[in-house]
């Protein structure tokens, strides 16, 4: 007694065994990568305490419009106007073929977290550093190095920080830090 029924069931079974023969593994087709070095390599060092080189704090014009420029530019590919002295647009890096290629320099973005005297920005997730310098650095509550140490690597006081680790990534070198630093702790008008 064959109804409908039994012979969709039928049709549906050869099918199946059918598809099942002819599956092919495809696992082979496709690069399988070790997870767990690519992981390996993208963890941070550890958290790095760092000394403030000296004369890193500077009133020099031109440091203080470095360190400006990066805190508030992204890269160089998109960074609003002329770089001041001292820094590029874009940067020569070794390419993964050996030659020299031309990149968007990366600058600091941080007024995508941080409020300062002229920000155009989010600058609401971290700290606000308007007036840093009447607030914290004359009433000795921090001083230069506290500002250093945190931009270089804000891990040492702050283990679950979501801040750039910019010396221990090597994002940015301890000059540029120094401009930066400089900024913040400048009086702005």
């Amino acid at each position: 007694m064959y109804n409908k029924m039994t012979r969709i069931s039928c049709v549906v079974a050869v099918l199946s065994t059918t598809v099942l023969l002819n599956a092919t593994d495809m696992t082979k087709a496709y690069s399988m990568p070790d997870a767990s070095k690519l992981i390996e390599k993208d963890l941070l060092k550890p958290a790095q305490k760092y000394s403030m080189p000296k004369g890193c704090i500077s009133t020099d014009k031109d440091s203080i419009a470095r360190g400006k420029y990066i805190f508030h530019n992204l890269n160089g590919k998109k960074a609003k106007a002329t770089p001041p002295k001292g820094l590029a647009k874009f940067v020569e890096k070794k390419g993964k073929d050996g030659k020299m290629v031309k990149k968007p320099k990366q600058y600091g973005n941080c007024v995508a977290c941080h409020n300062i005297e002229g920000a155009k920005g989010a600058g609401n997730i971290g700290p606000d550093l308007s007036k840093y310098k009447a607030t914290f650095i004359d009433t000795k509550t921090r001083d230069h190095a506290f500002v250093y140490q945190k931009i270089a690597d804000p891990r040492i006081d702050n283990p679950n920080t979501h801040m750039t680790v910019n010396l221990t990534t090597k994002l940015f070198n301890e000059k540029e830090i120094c401009d930066i630093a400089s900024y913040i702790v400048s009086e702005k008008k």
